[in-house]
């Protein structure tokens, strides 16, 4: 009983670690080179809810023309206004390990935040090491706005995470500059690029509202 108990106190320890905390894991694939499809750590199974059909809501005129200006992309390319709002206000937070609001946040907790608060995803995991477990793999080019991207900073597997937005940029809470907007292959982020890939989503036929 004893040595149960410690073990499930393990497991909870490590749900609550965040994204500068994570522990190396086996990176998916690795298990099984001869396998077309990724080996992972836990349950390949989609078991990331949405709160309902997904509701596109339009952009304001202003988000349009700064954030066509900022990606590099025609205006009619900024379609989600959730998304971009998004971004307004969360833009410029300081980083602060295990945080999880405008006075600082860490990588993990503003990819849980804005899953949430973007996409109605309610059970996203909190931290990096079981964020890594609920993508489904993509090549670099076939990323699209929303997707997740992780990082191996410091030798440490997928230590860092964030979301790909359009035209080669992502979004992510920077340890010095905080959240910011950068291109993907910035040659200071880039090489640390380790894939990226859509969160599996349980709910099947979700639609896509107000264009």
């Amino acid at each position: 009983m004893k040595l149960k108990y410690t073990r499930l106190l393990m497991l909870l320890c490590i749900g609550l670690y965040s994204c500068s905390s994570i522990k190396k894991t086996q990176r998916p694939g690795s298990a099984n080179a001869s396998s077309n499809q990724p080996q992972y750590s836990q349950p390949v199974e989609p078991t990331i809810k949405r709160l309902g059909p997904y509701v596109l809501e339009k952009p304001d005129k202003d988000d349009v023309d700064k954030y066509s200006a900022l990606l590099g992309v025609k205006k009619t390319e900024i379609k989600n206004g959730r998304l971009y709002s998004f971004l307004n206000d969360w833009l410029g937070t300081p980083y602060r390990y295990g945080g999880l609001d405008k006075e600082g946040v860490d990588c993990s907790g503003f990819v849980y935040t804005l899953q949430q608060q973007v996409y109605d995803i309610e059970n996203m995991p909190r931290s990096t090491n079981l964020q890594i477990n609920f993508i489904k793999r993509k090549y670099e080019d076939e990323l699209r706005e929303g997707d997740l991207v992780f990082f191996d900073f410091d030798g440490r597997q997928f230590s860092h995470v964030g979301v790909y937005l359009q035209n080669g940029y992502v979004v992510h809470a920077s340890t010095r500059k905080g959240v910011i907007i950068v291109r993907l292959k910035d040659p200071s982020l880039y090489k640390y690029f380790s894939r990226g890939g859509s969160v599996m989503v349980e709910r099947e036929g979700d639609v896509e509202k107000g264009r």
